[in-house]
């Protein structure tokens, strides 16, 4: 029997279309034997490893939405600044700051929000044993102070989503034993790489990266660190998905990290994209493990 693993990319708000992604997976009834993630990847993922259900993750990400707490903080508004969708994440996160809070302030913190805000934020998430869930699952952090990728696959479930769901600058670094976590997004943007450690030998990957902007000539050194920046991550996501079998590409590239507001139209281009990738998806879990070398094969050799 085929160990399908199922590789959930962040993106923050974009990140939601995993939920549309799994519900089309499970109607289908399409066995998932792992899941990774990281950031939003992390967050879907986990929870549906808990549940096991699609339903219960929408109720619960519903709640979180819909939570007058949530709202407070703002987040959303981001996706509405001047020029907010052309953009990378760094720019939005400057502009953020800018607006919360001093420029000036911020050199004292590490983060937007303080530790007690954060603890409460993920104090919603299961504190459960990773090793307990109905799936088996890791999330993908990265360490400040060594640049290493850490990857859980034991804990606590809530540690493990806190940490990989740590986005520089907003939340504070995760302590976690010798490390300092933040988003796992910063070195593996769709954690392909993980699943066969988790057993699986066949990896579909769902990717809600933003397509690398057109950029204009740099104005300056900012400018230039910017762009430096964007082309980096995207082609380096771009690398590690090669380890995928099939790739699910979404069409949300134009909506931003912080676009919270239209998660149902986001979880709808979920299920979209996974109902016209179903033959394909469908052909992959039943393919013979040696039809399946030869075609990673034949594909490695065209690429080369």
């Amino acid at each position: 029997m085929s160990k399908l693993g199922i590789a959930l990319g962040g993106g923050g708000a974009r990140g939601l279309a995993h939920i549309g992604v799994l519900r089309v997976l499970e109607k289908n009834k399409i066995k998932i034997h792992s899941i990774t993630g990281c950031s939003m990847g992390a967050i879907i993922g986990g929870l549906y490893a808990y549940y096991g259900n699609i339903d219960e993750v929408e109720s619960f990400i519903n709640n979180v939405l819909n939570n007058p707490r949530f709202k407070e903080i703002g987040i959303s508004k981001l996706s509405e600044s001047k020029g907010a969708l052309t953009k990378n994440f760094l720019e939005q996160l400057f502009d953020f700051i800018e607006v919360r809070f001093k420029a000036f302030k911020s050199l004292s913190r590490l983060s937007y929000f303080e530790e007690d805000e954060v603890e409460e934020m993920f104090g919603i998430i299961p504190d459960v044993p990773i090793e307990n869930l109905k799936l088996k699952f890791s999330a993908v952090a990265t360490d400040l102070i060594s640049g290493e990728e850490i990857n859980f696959t034991s804990g606590s479930l809530r540690m493990a989503i806190k940490a990989s769901s740590a986005i520089p600058g907003i939340f504070p670094p995760v302590k976690y034993k010798d490390y300092l976590l933040v988003d796992g997004y910063t070195s593996e943007t769709v954690p392909v790489t993980k699943l066969k450690k988790l057993g699986a030998d066949r990896i579909l990957a769902v990717d809600v990266m933003r397509q690398l902007k057109y950029s204009r000539v740099p104005d300056n050194i900012i400018d230039i660190l910017y762009r430096a920046e964007d082309i980096t991550s995207y082609h380096l996501a771009l690398l590690k998905l090669q380890e995928a079998d099939l790739i699910i590409h979404l069409d949300i590239k134009n909506l931003s990290w912080a676009d919270f507001e239209r998660a149902d139209e986001i979880i709808k281009a979920g299920e979209l994209a996974a109902i016209e990738n179903l033959y394909e998806i469908k052909k992959l879990v039943n393919r013979f493990p040696l039809t399946l070398w030869f075609f990673k094969l034949t594909r490695y050799s065209q690429r080369v």
